[in-house]
């Protein structure tokens, strides 16, 4: 296979999800947007309770991760009963890991004064913690079912399914934020509304697309069927979910923990945060889409053990992801100010976020990397080291480094944003060695 080849196949595959990840992006820009236009209060809760709760949401999310090279090893040997048996016993582990994070958010909603946090966000905080809280059972079942998708190179149906709900978010907060067309005026209320409706709105057609289409139904058998005795499917969802929740669980509390942080600093510095961190994720996202393309032929690869493949797959998805973030960094550097000035009409705000485009720029080459590599690895199911690079770089290295260049160092929200080239570059290189370790010809 040549690398031509490969960039078609991972393309073709990404395209779909890169559309998905686009709408995201709308939609975070348009929440944002519509939220900092409201108050500058408003968009500094909205940052604190988003990145806060982005722990909880990519732990779960990060569980579903370990289904598809289950599913695309399975698919590559027509293994159809053994994946309706792997999805079935998905939606139960997750649903249950799901339950266990959300009742450990519901304790520390009762313990939010202890955070730090402006005593005058607190109204607009608890809400909207709740309504986002609501929201996590159907993000967990929606991305099982959208595992299953991939795993069978199917990613455009739950694009589209993201792309339409994300229509109706952005709709709703239109509606709920400010109050138009007789809608009740509820601010940032109004846009935990919005969201909620589209995450259960996303469950309740992709389960609608498993159990009831043509697509589902070679499925459906071994779904019903469930697990057999002995076979260790329990064991293989959880030995490839846990590893890889890990890995965006202590990722994602290295963002969060750098949220907070900022909201020590007070409330003009953290919604500069939110701006940088949903303009950051204009990067992320892209970089994510193709990552996640990548790991499905790598794991179809690693289904018949092919470890020269399973490497020109990731070295070809790290080509494009490289291509696309020097875009980024050039968007950023010379069009940062235009981008940030569009979520707020606070001056201060906007100054602040614009003094942070050089960090953020800087941090894109650790996060294309890590992203890569990571993925790969996902798509060789060898996934245990995930957990231990993921708390060595952004738990024990990251959150340190970040207090330390904050407040020691004297640089504030600058060296929080400049702390996440250390760890992300970290995370990288850990990745890399041990996907090269794992593709090892033997």
């Amino acid at each position: 296979m040549t690398y031509a080849e490969a960039y078609r196949s991972i393309a073709r595959l990404a395209f779909p999800l890169f559309l998905g990840q686009l709408g995201n992006i709308a939609v975070g820009f348009a929440d944002n947007i519509m939220v900092g236009h409201y108050s500058t209060e408003a968009l500094a809760s909205a940052s604190f309770v988003n990145n806060f709760f982005n722990i909880a949401i990519f732990a779960c999310v990060g569980f579903t991760f370990g289904l598809t090279p289950l599913v695309g090893a399975m698919y590559a040997r027509g293994e159809n009963a053994r994946i309706g048996r792997v999805v079935r016993v998905g939606l139960r582990v997750n649903t249950i890991f799901t339950v266990v994070v959300s009742l450990v958010m519901l304790a520390i909603y009762f313990n939010l004064h202890r955070l730090g946090q402006p005593d005058h966000l607190m109204p607009l905080i608890r809400p909207y913690y709740l309504i986002v809280l609501a929201g996590m059972i159907p993000v967990a079942v929606f991305n099982v079912l959208a595992q299953w998708s991939f795993g069978r190179n199917d990613t455009a149906l739950p694009t589209w399914i993201v792309l339409g709900c994300n229509a109706v978010n952005i709709l709703g907060n239109y509606l709920l934020i400010y109050g138009n067309f007789g809608a009740p005026e509820l601010g940032l209320t109004g846009a935990g509304i919005s969201t909620l409706t589209a995450r259960v709105l996303c469950m309740a057609v992709m389960a609608w697309f498993f159990f009831r289409s043509r697509r589902g139904r070679p499925y459906l058998e071994g779904f019903y069927r469930g697990a057999r005795p002995g076979d260790g499917m329990t064991r293989a969802v959880i030995s490839t979910g846990f590893p890889v929740s890990a890995q965006m669980t202590f990722e994602t509390a290295s963002f969060s923990g750098s949220a907070i942080m900022a909201g020590w600093i007070g409330a003009i510095p953290l919604a500069a945060f939110q701006i940088v961190v949903i303009s950051g994720m204009f990067g992320f996202c892209i970089y994510y889409s193709i990552g996640n393309a990548m790991a499905i032929p790598v794991s179809h690869a690693a289904g018949s053990a092919d470890s020269r493949t399973m490497r020109r797959y990731a070295w070809a998805g790290y080509h494009l992801i490289l291509a696309v973030m020097v875009l980024v960094c050039m968007l950023f550097l010379f069009g940062g100010h235009h981008v940030m000035s569009l979520f707020s009409n606070d001056p201060a705000v906007i100054a602040a976020a614009v003094s942070l485009i050089v960090p953020m720029a800087l941090y894109q080459f650790g996060d294309a990397t890590q992203i890569t590599f990571a993925n790969a690895l996902r798509g060789t199911s060898k996934v245990m080291p995930m957990l231990f690079i993921a708390l060595v770089s952004y738990i024990v290295v990251g959150l340190p480094c970040t207090y330390l260049l904050a407040f020691p160092a004297g640089l504030g929200l600058y060296g929080i944003v400049l702390s996440f080239s250390v760890c992300l570059l970290l995370a990288a290189v850990l990745y890399l060695y041990f996907f090269l370790k794992a593709t090892k010809k033997s």
